[in-house]
Protein backbone atom coordinates (compact mmCIF):
# COMPACT_ATOMS: atom_id res chain seq x y z
CA UNK A 1 0.00 0.00 0.00
CA UNK A 2 2.89 2.08 0.82
CA UNK A 3 3.74 2.79 -3.03
CA UNK A 4 0.27 2.68 -4.42
CA UNK A 5 -1.33 6.24 -5.95
CA UNK A 6 -5.37 5.40 -6.14
CA UNK A 7 -7.97 7.53 -7.52
CA UNK A 8 -10.93 9.49 -6.38
CA UNK A 9 -12.50 6.35 -7.07
CA UNK A 10 -10.53 3.57 -5.59
CA UNK A 11 -10.36 5.71 -2.22
CA UNK A 12 -14.10 6.17 -2.49
CA UNK A 13 -14.79 1.99 -2.64
CA UNK A 14 -12.20 1.49 0.13
CA UNK A 15 -13.48 3.72 2.42
CA UNK A 16 -17.32 3.16 1.39
CA UNK A 17 -17.90 6.74 0.89
CA UNK A 18 -19.86 8.97 -1.60
CA UNK A 19 -16.85 10.14 -4.16
CA UNK A 20 -18.72 13.25 -3.79
CA UNK A 21 -17.35 13.45 -0.13
CA UNK A 22 -14.13 13.05 -0.95
CA UNK A 23 -14.60 16.18 -2.83
CA UNK A 24 -16.05 17.52 -0.11
CA UNK A 25 -13.27 16.85 2.29
CA UNK A 26 -10.82 17.70 0.00
CA UNK A 27 -12.53 21.62 -0.65
CA UNK A 28 -13.34 22.78 2.76
CA UNK A 29 -10.79 20.76 4.66
CA UNK A 30 -7.47 20.23 2.64
CA UNK A 31 -7.58 16.15 2.69
CA UNK A 32 -7.09 15.85 -1.01
CA UNK A 33 -4.93 13.81 -3.14
CA UNK A 34 -0.95 14.91 -3.03
CA UNK A 35 0.47 13.01 -5.86
CA UNK A 36 0.54 15.19 -8.79
CA UNK A 37 2.22 14.18 -12.28
CA UNK A 38 1.71 16.99 -15.14
CA UNK A 39 -1.13 15.94 -17.26
CA UNK A 40 -2.94 13.58 -14.70
CA UNK A 41 -5.22 13.68 -12.35
CA UNK A 42 -4.20 14.17 -8.86
CA UNK A 43 -3.96 10.71 -6.88
CA UNK A 44 -4.08 9.22 -3.20
CA UNK A 45 -1.45 8.08 -1.50
CA UNK A 46 -0.93 5.71 1.57
CA UNK A 47 -0.64 8.62 3.66
CA UNK A 48 -3.84 10.81 2.25
CA UNK A 49 -5.68 7.57 2.61
CA UNK A 50 -4.28 7.16 5.84
CA UNK A 51 -5.93 10.50 7.23
CA UNK A 52 -8.85 9.91 5.22
CA UNK A 53 -9.76 6.80 7.51
CA UNK A 54 -9.14 8.56 10.38
CA UNK A 55 -11.86 11.29 9.26
CA UNK A 56 -14.17 8.15 8.16
CA UNK A 57 -13.81 6.80 11.41
CA UNK A 58 -13.89 9.64 13.42
CA UNK A 59 -16.98 11.49 11.52
CA UNK A 60 -18.87 7.95 11.69
CA UNK A 61 -18.56 8.12 15.60
CA UNK A 62 -20.24 11.23 15.60
CA UNK A 63 -16.97 13.60 15.97
CA UNK A 64 -17.76 17.17 13.94
CA UNK A 65 -16.18 16.84 10.73
CA UNK A 66 -14.16 20.16 11.36
CA UNK A 67 -12.80 18.51 14.51
CA UNK A 68 -12.20 15.43 12.51
CA UNK A 69 -10.81 16.79 9.98
CA UNK A 70 -8.24 18.18 12.48
CA UNK A 71 -7.15 15.25 13.88
CA UNK A 72 -6.65 14.08 10.67
CA UNK A 73 -4.52 16.07 9.31
CA UNK A 74 -2.25 15.37 12.01
CA UNK A 75 -2.04 11.98 11.25
CA UNK A 76 1.44 11.87 9.94
CA UNK A 77 2.74 9.87 6.79
CA UNK A 78 4.92 7.16 8.38
CA UNK A 79 0.51 6.29 9.96
CA UNK A 80 0.37 4.67 6.57
CA UNK A 81 0.21 1.30 7.64
CA UNK A 82 -0.89 1.87 11.13
CA UNK A 83 -4.30 2.27 9.90
CA UNK A 84 -4.12 0.02 7.31
CA UNK A 85 -3.55 -2.97 9.91
CA UNK A 86 -5.90 -1.52 12.24
CA UNK A 87 -8.71 -1.35 9.58
CA UNK A 88 -8.27 -5.00 8.57
CA UNK A 89 -8.09 -6.10 12.24
CA UNK A 90 -11.59 -4.41 12.70
CA UNK A 91 -12.99 -6.71 10.21
CA UNK A 92 -15.20 -8.92 11.21
CA UNK A 93 -15.60 -7.60 14.28
CA UNK A 94 -18.65 -7.24 16.30
CA UNK A 95 -18.92 -3.18 14.66
CA UNK A 96 -19.17 -4.41 10.84
CA UNK A 97 -20.77 -6.54 8.53
CA UNK A 98 -18.98 -9.77 7.71
CA UNK A 99 -18.57 -10.43 3.74
CA UNK A 100 -16.21 -12.88 3.30
CA UNK A 101 -13.92 -12.96 0.36
CA UNK A 102 -15.55 -10.84 -1.46
CA UNK A 103 -13.98 -7.97 -3.05
CA UNK A 104 -13.24 -4.60 -1.80
CA UNK A 105 -16.56 -2.77 -3.57
CA UNK A 106 -18.01 -5.20 -1.19
CA UNK A 107 -16.66 -4.29 2.23
CA UNK A 108 -17.29 -0.76 1.15
CA UNK A 109 -20.72 -0.94 1.06
CA UNK A 110 -20.85 -3.14 3.66
CA UNK A 111 -18.60 -0.04 5.43
CA UNK A 112 -21.47 2.74 4.19
CA UNK A 113 -24.00 0.71 5.42
CA UNK A 114 -22.82 0.88 8.97
CA UNK A 115 -22.86 4.19 8.82
CA UNK A 116 -26.43 4.07 7.34
CA UNK A 117 -24.83 6.33 4.40
CA UNK A 118 -27.52 6.05 2.19
CA UNK A 119 -25.37 8.01 -0.49
CA UNK A 120 -21.96 6.47 -0.33
CA UNK A 121 -24.47 3.21 -0.43
CA UNK A 122 -26.77 4.34 -3.78
CA UNK A 123 -23.69 5.17 -5.72
CA UNK A 124 -21.56 2.14 -4.79
CA UNK A 125 -24.77 -0.04 -6.03
CA UNK A 126 -25.39 2.54 -9.07
CA UNK A 127 -21.13 2.16 -10.06
CA UNK A 128 -21.46 -1.34 -10.10
CA UNK A 129 -24.54 -1.62 -11.64
CA UNK A 130 -22.67 0.25 -14.87
CA UNK A 131 -19.63 -1.60 -14.64
CA UNK A 132 -20.75 -5.16 -13.71
CA UNK A 133 -24.47 -5.40 -14.84
CA UNK A 134 -27.63 -6.44 -12.91
CA UNK A 135 -26.41 -10.33 -12.30
CA UNK A 136 -22.61 -9.32 -11.36
CA UNK A 137 -24.06 -7.00 -9.02
CA UNK A 138 -26.19 -9.00 -7.19
CA UNK A 139 -23.75 -11.98 -6.90
CA UNK A 140 -20.49 -10.46 -6.00
CA UNK A 141 -22.40 -6.89 -4.01
CA UNK A 142 -24.73 -7.14 -3.00
CA UNK A 143 -25.06 -10.86 -1.53
CA UNK A 144 -22.68 -10.84 0.65
CA UNK A 145 -24.15 -7.48 2.29
CA UNK A 146 -27.18 -8.81 2.59
CA UNK A 147 -25.85 -12.05 3.63
CA UNK A 148 -23.78 -10.44 6.42
CA UNK A 149 -26.20 -8.50 7.80
CA UNK A 150 -28.22 -10.96 8.56
CA UNK A 151 -25.74 -13.62 9.65
CA UNK A 152 -25.00 -10.11 12.06
CA UNK A 153 -28.17 -9.84 13.23
CA UNK A 154 -28.70 -13.63 13.81
CA UNK A 155 -26.09 -13.43 16.31
CA UNK A 156 -26.90 -10.01 17.37
CA UNK A 157 -30.65 -9.12 17.22
CA UNK A 158 -29.45 -5.87 15.72
CA UNK A 159 -28.74 -4.06 12.37
CA UNK A 160 -32.61 -4.46 11.64
CA UNK A 161 -32.03 -0.53 10.93
CA UNK A 162 -29.22 -1.53 8.48
CA UNK A 163 -30.95 -3.78 6.81
CA UNK A 164 -33.86 -1.64 5.92
CA UNK A 165 -31.78 1.14 4.38
CA UNK A 166 -29.55 -1.26 2.32
CA UNK A 167 -32.99 -2.85 0.85
CA UNK A 168 -34.57 0.66 -0.10
CA UNK A 169 -31.58 1.83 -2.06
CA UNK A 170 -31.00 -1.61 -3.78
CA UNK A 171 -34.96 -1.51 -4.78
CA UNK A 172 -34.48 2.00 -5.92
CA UNK A 173 -31.59 1.54 -7.86
CA UNK A 174 -33.20 -1.74 -9.68
CA UNK A 175 -36.15 0.57 -9.87
CA UNK A 176 -34.32 3.14 -11.94
CA UNK A 177 -32.22 0.68 -13.58
CA UNK A 178 -35.07 -0.96 -15.12
CA UNK A 179 -37.14 2.08 -15.76
CA UNK A 180 -34.35 3.94 -17.48
CA UNK A 181 -33.81 0.38 -19.91
CA UNK A 182 -37.18 -0.62 -21.04
CA UNK A 183 -38.07 -4.09 -22.03
CA UNK A 184 -38.10 -4.89 -25.70
CA UNK A 185 -41.72 -6.86 -26.57
CA UNK A 186 -44.12 -7.70 -24.57
CA UNK A 187 -44.45 -8.77 -20.62
CA UNK A 188 -44.66 -12.43 -21.24
CA UNK A 189 -42.94 -12.78 -17.89
CA UNK A 190 -45.11 -12.99 -14.27
CA UNK A 191 -43.03 -12.02 -11.34
CA UNK A 192 -44.45 -13.23 -7.84
CA UNK A 193 -43.48 -13.85 -4.39
CA UNK A 194 -44.71 -16.85 -2.80
CA UNK A 195 -48.00 -16.37 -0.23
CA UNK A 196 -47.27 -14.05 2.67
CA UNK A 197 -43.62 -14.06 1.51
CA UNK A 198 -42.57 -10.36 2.23
CA UNK A 199 -38.53 -10.46 0.62
CA UNK A 200 -38.66 -9.41 -2.87
CA UNK A 201 -35.62 -7.84 -3.30
CA UNK A 202 -34.00 -11.18 -5.10
CA UNK A 203 -37.26 -11.30 -7.25
CA UNK A 204 -36.67 -7.29 -7.89
CA UNK A 205 -33.25 -8.47 -8.83
CA UNK A 206 -34.60 -10.66 -11.07
CA UNK A 207 -36.76 -8.10 -12.77
CA UNK A 208 -33.51 -5.96 -13.70
CA UNK A 209 -31.93 -8.64 -15.06
CA UNK A 210 -35.05 -9.91 -16.90
CA UNK A 211 -34.51 -5.90 -17.83
CA UNK A 212 -31.14 -5.80 -18.97
CA UNK A 213 -31.67 -8.89 -21.19
CA UNK A 214 -34.70 -6.78 -23.15
CA UNK A 215 -37.48 -9.59 -21.71
CA UNK A 216 -40.64 -7.90 -20.60
CA UNK A 217 -42.30 -8.98 -17.62
CA UNK A 218 -44.77 -7.57 -15.01
CA UNK A 219 -44.12 -7.97 -11.66
CA UNK A 220 -46.48 -8.45 -8.67
CA UNK A 221 -44.10 -8.17 -5.78
CA UNK A 222 -44.23 -9.52 -2.01
CA UNK A 223 -47.05 -11.68 -0.53
CA UNK A 224 -49.44 -12.56 -4.07
CA UNK A 225 -52.23 -14.93 -2.68
CA UNK A 226 -52.51 -17.82 -5.22
CA UNK A 227 -56.07 -17.07 -6.06
CA UNK A 228 -54.46 -13.61 -6.93
CA UNK A 229 -51.93 -15.23 -8.89
CA UNK A 230 -53.84 -17.33 -10.87
CA UNK A 231 -56.58 -14.41 -11.77
CA UNK A 232 -53.29 -12.74 -13.07
CA UNK A 233 -52.47 -15.96 -14.92
CA UNK A 234 -55.86 -15.63 -16.75
CA UNK A 235 -55.89 -12.34 -17.28
CA UNK A 236 -52.36 -12.03 -19.08
CA UNK A 237 -51.89 -15.55 -20.41
CA UNK A 238 -47.69 -15.33 -19.59
CA UNK A 239 -45.77 -17.87 -20.92
CA UNK A 240 -43.26 -18.20 -17.64
CA UNK A 241 -44.05 -17.54 -14.05
CA UNK A 242 -41.43 -17.23 -11.44
CA UNK A 243 -42.23 -17.47 -7.95
CA UNK A 244 -40.20 -16.65 -5.48
CA UNK A 245 -39.75 -18.12 -1.34
CA UNK A 246 -36.87 -17.20 0.86
CA UNK A 247 -38.41 -19.57 4.11
CA UNK A 248 -39.70 -22.92 4.25
CA UNK A 249 -42.55 -21.63 5.71
CA UNK A 250 -44.26 -20.10 2.45
CA UNK A 251 -42.99 -22.52 0.00
CA UNK A 252 -46.08 -24.26 0.00
CA UNK A 253 -45.71 -26.20 -3.02
CA UNK A 254 -49.47 -26.61 -3.46
CA UNK A 255 -48.84 -23.30 -4.79
CA UNK A 256 -47.01 -24.24 -7.90
CA UNK A 257 -49.48 -27.56 -8.36
CA UNK A 258 -51.92 -24.53 -8.64
CA UNK A 259 -50.66 -23.04 -11.82
CA UNK A 260 -50.35 -26.31 -13.60
CA UNK A 261 -53.49 -27.16 -13.48
CA UNK A 262 -55.17 -23.29 -14.98
CA UNK A 263 -56.74 -23.46 -18.70
CA UNK A 264 -53.99 -20.91 -19.57
CA UNK A 265 -50.77 -23.08 -18.33
CA UNK A 266 -47.62 -21.38 -18.51
CA UNK A 267 -44.91 -23.14 -20.52
CA UNK A 268 -42.66 -22.54 -17.62
CA UNK A 269 -42.90 -22.28 -14.06
CA UNK A 270 -39.80 -21.61 -11.83
CA UNK A 271 -39.89 -22.17 -8.41
CA UNK A 272 -37.20 -19.70 -7.32
CA UNK A 273 -35.27 -19.16 -4.01
CA UNK A 274 -34.05 -21.08 -0.71
CA UNK A 275 -37.40 -21.97 0.66
CA UNK A 276 -38.69 -24.52 -1.76
CA UNK A 277 -36.71 -27.80 -1.56
CA UNK A 278 -36.65 -29.58 -4.85
CA UNK A 279 -37.85 -32.90 -3.56
CA UNK A 280 -41.85 -31.37 -2.94
CA UNK A 281 -41.52 -29.73 -6.12
CA UNK A 282 -44.39 -30.28 -8.28
CA UNK A 283 -43.32 -32.33 -11.80
CA UNK A 284 -42.73 -29.77 -14.61
CA UNK A 285 -41.31 -27.39 -12.05
CA UNK A 286 -37.98 -26.28 -12.62
CA UNK A 287 -36.05 -24.42 -9.66
CA UNK A 288 -33.03 -22.43 -10.72
CA UNK A 289 -29.98 -22.59 -9.00
CA UNK A 290 -29.42 -19.16 -9.20
CA UNK A 291 -30.00 -15.48 -10.77
CA UNK A 292 -27.66 -16.48 -14.07
CA UNK A 293 -29.53 -19.80 -14.30
CA UNK A 294 -33.09 -18.02 -13.81
CA UNK A 295 -32.28 -15.71 -16.69
CA UNK A 296 -31.50 -18.03 -18.63
CA UNK A 297 -34.45 -20.20 -18.74
CA UNK A 298 -36.65 -17.53 -18.97
CA UNK A 299 -34.78 -16.22 -22.13
CA UNK A 300 -34.54 -18.94 -24.09
CA UNK A 301 -38.51 -19.16 -23.38
CA UNK A 302 -38.75 -15.91 -24.94
CA UNK A 303 -36.65 -16.74 -27.40
CA UNK A 304 -38.76 -19.94 -28.58
CA UNK A 305 -41.58 -17.77 -28.60
CA UNK A 306 -40.23 -15.24 -30.83
CA UNK A 307 -38.44 -18.15 -33.27
CA UNK A 308 -40.41 -18.40 -36.51
CA UNK A 309 -42.49 -21.35 -37.12
CA UNK A 310 -40.98 -23.93 -39.26
CA UNK A 311 -42.71 -23.91 -42.25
Amino acid sequence: MADEALSAGAVARRLGVAVTTLRTWHQRYGLGPSEHVPGHHRRYTAADLARLEVMRRLTGEGVSPAEAARWARQTPATAAHDVTRSRTARDGGGNTIPVGRAGPAARGLARAAMRLDSVAISEAISRSLATEGVIGTWDRLLRPVLAGIGQRHAATAALIEVEHLVSRCVSAAFAAATATRPALGPPRILLSCADEEQHSLPLEALAAALTEAGVGHRMLGARVPVAALLDAIDRTGPAAVVVWSHTRATADPAQLSALLTVPRRPLLVLAAGPGWRAETLPAGVIRPIDLTEAVSLVVAVRDSLDRPAAS
